[in-house]
């Protein structure tokens, strides 16, 4: 049996087990916040399905055994004694295992509950393999033996509630292949070491594209590259272009402005990948110029939109780039920007109003902060702050693509938006909330209130440090709370009301490092960057403990750490 390759080991309780490009990973997770005892194929399409059950065996009783499970990019492994079994991608559609004085079986993942809903399983004598046929994703599933004795075939053609599937024992090997409707009978490919070195070998050019500058300094860049590595799928369905899912857990979607961040990580190292997820969104913009709210393999969400960051993320994204921007490229981003910019400004902005509205504390992205406690449809300058940065990214690309009018245009529209801002919202020493009806202002204690500091270069100085002030007061060992700790509705597990988020860190930081409040910025990064090497990429995190939170494998807050890390390398070098 082969020994462990060198990489990243990591918990598959935490971070999947998963290849590039396959729409399905291994893991206990089968569903949001919920852990089997057994590991299984998970797949992604039509949503987030627990298929097939991977039980390891003991070969002496037949009954189930109790195994170590350790994983690193490019090989999974199950351990009891001296027995063993290993998996790994030999592509993204077939995994290969393998096993030694441990056997397994491989079982449908729940009994099927009707003959027309579920999983069906039969021999096929055509390729001579076992199928599972899965209702939820519509796909098949071919397990053929290799080496090793079946030892038990359960559930053959069965209806209704059976168990169902196959074992294997001996010295084993089998495949495991996702088809569609038929395939020619799986062909024996490369020895099992050489799939292992082959994904391992993927998975170490993609990181060291990505985190070429990565050293001990910054211990946790090799996993975040596998956490984007491991989440990207190839093009299927309503996914148009390689994307990167949020998660291969239970948020296995691309939301609307979580691709920017990953986007910005991918940029120097895999251009075309970073360029494929900022655009990935715009590829389902509607006739109003709106974004989705999200989009997964069979279904685009569009039920609420995400906030106008991508002026901001696409004036990054072309300065990370390697090379500029074909002109094709940047004459279909600016069109883009400008319709989703238009959408902001007729859609979403009341009669008379100069300043547009959220609808919903989701279309800001953060779901239930405090900022919308008082109502839900308001102006808010968060909202107005990234509309001025896009407004002057689109003043830019008009001037580049020779658009002089378009030019004039975009940019006296970003100075009266920033004055209006500035004279509406702006009340002494902090940003209020308006009512898009009544017009009634309120404050919160939501770090979203201080989210104009984003505007960096553009802000009043005055104006700059006063957010800045206000933005120490969220600070905790570990990072950003969204919700002053001291305030009667912080949360310690509350979404937007207390824990700490990725995206919130990224805006601030560069905010306040373009208004010149590097020290702050410098404090910021280092409580995230150690917050992600003490625990990992989670959703969001505890703003007290730094305890992970919901989703243990979320690809923006890996973005995160990678952009920050690059960044402090960076600087430490200059």
């Amino acid at each position: 049996m082969t020994a462990l390759p060198s990489g990243p080991a990591f918990s598959v309780h935490d971070i999947p087990f998963s290849h590039s490009g396959s729409w399905f990973d291994i893991s206990p997770v089968v569903a949001e916040k919920t852990y089997a005892d057994d590991l299984h194929l998970v797949s992604h399409q039509n949503g987030m399905h627990g298929v097939l059950r991977l039980v390891p065996l003991d070969p002496v009783t037949g009954a189930r055994a109790e195994t170590r499970v350790e994983a690193v990019p490019g090989l999974l492994t199950w351990t009891a004694g001296t027995g063993r079994a290993d998996l790994a991608y030999e592509t993204p559609d077939t995994l290969r295992l393998r096993g030694s004085g441990l056997d397994v079986a491989v079982l449908a993942a729940a009994p099927t509950l009707t003959p027309f809903s579920g999983t069906y399983f039969f021999h096929d004598p055509a390729s001579n393999a076992h199928v599972f046929t899965s209702y939820e994703t519509g796909r098949r599933y071919r397990v053929t033996v290799l080496t090793g004795t079946v030892t038990d075939v359960t559930g053959d053609q069965a209806l209704g509630g059976a168990e169902r599937g196959v074992a294997v024992t001996g010295d084993w090997e089998i495949a495991v292949e996702e088809i569609d409707t038929a395939r020619e009978p799986y062909a024996p490919g490369p020895e099992f070491d050489a799939v292992v070195e082959h994904a391992r070998a993927q998975f170490a050019e993609f990181a060291d594209a990505v985190a070429p500058w990565r050293s001990a300094a910054t211990p946790a860049a090799e996993l975040a590259a596998y956490v984007l590595w491991s989440a990207t799928v190839r093009p299927t369905g309503l996914v148009k272009r390689p994307g990167v899912l949020m998660s291969k857990h239970w948020m296995d979607k691309v939301w609307s402005w979580d691709h920017c961040f990953n986007a910005l990580a991918l940029a120097p190292g895999r251009p075309s990948l970073a360029y494929d997820q900022f655009a990935l969104p715009f590829d389902h913009q509607d006739a109003a110029g709106a974004l989705p709210d999200s989009v997964t393999h069979s279904e685009v969400l569009r039920n609420f939109v995400k906030p106008p960051i991508h002026g901001w993320a696409f004036g990054h994204l072309r300065r990370r780039l390697p090379d500029p921007l074909p002109r094709a490229e940047l004459t279909e981003a600016y069109e883009r920007l400008t319709r989703w910019t238009d959408f902001w400004l007729t859609a979403r902005r009341a009669p008379g109003a100069d300043l547009p509205h959220y609808e919903h504390g989701n279309d800001s992205g953060w779901d239930n902060a405090t900022t919308f406690d008082p109502e839900r449809v308001v102006v808010t300058a968060d909202l107005s702050a990234f509309l001025v940065l896009q407004l002057h990214e689109l003043a830019r690309l008009a001037e580049e693509l020779d658009r002089p009018d378009e030019t004039a245009h975009w940019t006296a529209l970003a100075s009266r938006t920033q004055a209006a801002l500035l004279d509406q919202l702006w009340h002494g020493d902090r940003f209020v909330t308006k009512s898009a009806s009544t017009h009634a202002t309120w404050t919160s204690d939501s770090l979203l209130d201080l989210m104009p500091i984003v505007l960096g270069e553009h802000l009043p100085t005055d104006i700059a440090a006063t957010l800045a002030d206000r933005v120490k007061s969220h600070l905790t060992p570990h990072g950003l709370a969204t919700e002053l700790t001291a305030s009667p509705h912080y949360l310690p597990d509350g979404y937007w009301r207390g824990p700490i988020w990725a995206p919130a860190t990224i805006l601030v930081e560069d905010g306040l490092r373009r208004a010149g409040h590097h020290r702050l910025a410098d404090d910021i990064s280092t409580r995230f960057r150690t917050l992600c090497e003490t625990h990992g990429f989670a959703e969001n995190f505890d703003a007290l403990t730094g305890t992970g939170l919901r989703d243990r494998a979320y690809t923006w807050t890996a973005s995160a750490y990678l952009l920050l890390a690059e960044a402090h390398t960076r600087r430490g070098a200059s």
